[in-house]
């Protein structure tokens, strides 16, 4: 699948002009080396223990012995109403007992976790699993969400061949449907597959786990960690500056100050790799602080003539400049994905047309297929 140069793979990839309806399919074969055809958990899905551990005892009993208990999502923890579990695949949340959750029960799991972050966000040392707080008007934990984190392997396959060419790779998607758990597997390809020098920069510890040491999930990248979420455009530049990365990861930017960042990087030609929360890259364009990542949108006026060639609109939207993240890609599920070529997509939007797109699935034998020279709906 990979081409010789990151050119001849635009050519192949994404032509400049749509020239026919019929829509191209392909199956990416594996490469050799790829010991994970599947998305599946890693070795360490038995971290999930120690979630359980700092869970009521009545509660940490029932899950021990759930059936689904690989399949679980979260735990919800909020004082005074009936203790839920939700789990992959379904619907709805489940109850775990009939009786409401106390303060006491409450403090219990807040020590058990140690320190929540400014951003009420906490770990568990040595895992992936993630908690949540929420607060009172006196800044009493009155509720938990027990996030499970896995590592799970298989979810590089849809985008591998573009790791190949070193362009910045912008992913689009609602929350939990899987951005990080992409960039966390992606970290540990390019670091110790691909031999690049890899620094995640970790808000709340989201990618690299919780405690002082990296989870093995991440490969041989190197973590810095940032203590608190408004410092974490000044690590990114921090990153660049002290230990000269060819790739630097980050999960949800979203501030204008770490969008100035994410420019100021790719101008010094380091990769990134990094997620924002939106369904589509329409909500990117319309967003005014994110829409420089794909290059910002600019009114210009027109002249008689050109506005009578346009229906007679006097001022149009066009593209400000070249876009930070040459690609960005929307992961509508954990198996369906769609690729943009960025420039070329957003100047389609903007002049109310739909872009040319690459869609990549996973089959019902998990092997990805390729939709190209597709107008995505």
């Amino acid at each position: 699948m990979c081409c010789s140069t990151s050119s001849s793979f635009y050519k192949h990839h994404f032509p400049v002009y749509f020239k026919s309806n019929s829509i191209s399919s392909r199956t990416i074969k594996p490469i050799i080396g790829t010991r994970f055809a599947k998305c599946t958990p890693s070795d360490n899905a038995t971290d999930i223990l120690e979630l359980l551990k700092i869970l009521p005892h009545d509660l940490r009993d029932k899950l021990v012995m759930e059936s689904k208990r690989d399949q679980l999502l979260e735990v919800i923890l909020d004082l005074g109403r009936l203790p839920e579990a939700r789990f992959l695949g379904d619907t709805g949340g489940r109850y775990l007992r009939d009786t409401e959750v106390s303060m006491e029960e409450l403090e219990f799991a807040e020590n058990a976790i140690g320190e929540i972050g400014g951003d009420n966000r906490g770990g568990i040392t040595g895992t992936l699993h993630r908690i949540s707080a929420v607060r009172s008007r006196k800044g009493v934990v009155v509720g938990l969400t027990c996030r499970v984190g896995r590592a799970v392997r298989g979810h590089i396959d849809m985008v591998r061949d573009l790791l190949q060419f070193g362009e910045s790779i912008l992913f689009i998607g609602r929350p939990g449907v899987g951005k990080t758990t992409v960039m966390r597997e992606i970290s540990r390809v390019l670091s110790d597959e691909l031999q690049k020098r890899v620094v995640v920069v970790d808000t709340s510890n989201e990618i690299g786990g919780g405690g002082d040491i990296p989870h093995p999930a991440i490969g041989s990248a190197r973590r810095m960690q940032v203590s608190k979420p408004s410092m974490q455009h000044k690590v990114m530049i921090e990153a660049v500056e002290n230990h000269m990365p060819q790739v630097i990861i980050i999960d949800e930017i979203s501030t204008r100050a770490e969008v100035i960042a994410c420019q100021s990087i790719a101008e010094r030609g380091v990769m990134l790799i990094a997620s924002a929360h939106g369904d589509r890259l329409q909500n990117i364009i319309k967003n005014p602080v994110l829409s420089h990542l794909a290059g910002g949108v600019e009114s210009v006026t027109l002249g008689d003539q050109e506005a009578r060639k346009r229906d007679g609109r006097k001022s149009i939207s066009e593209r400000g400049g070249p876009p930070t993240f040459p690609f960005m890609i929307e992961i509508r599920d954990r198996h369906y994905w769609v690729v943009h070529k960025t420039e070329r997509s957003v100047d389609a939007l903007l002049r109310g047309e739909k872009p040319l797109v690459e869609v990549r699935k996973r089959d019902k034998g998990m092997k990805v297929t390729i939709e190209k020279w597709k107008i995505e709906d």
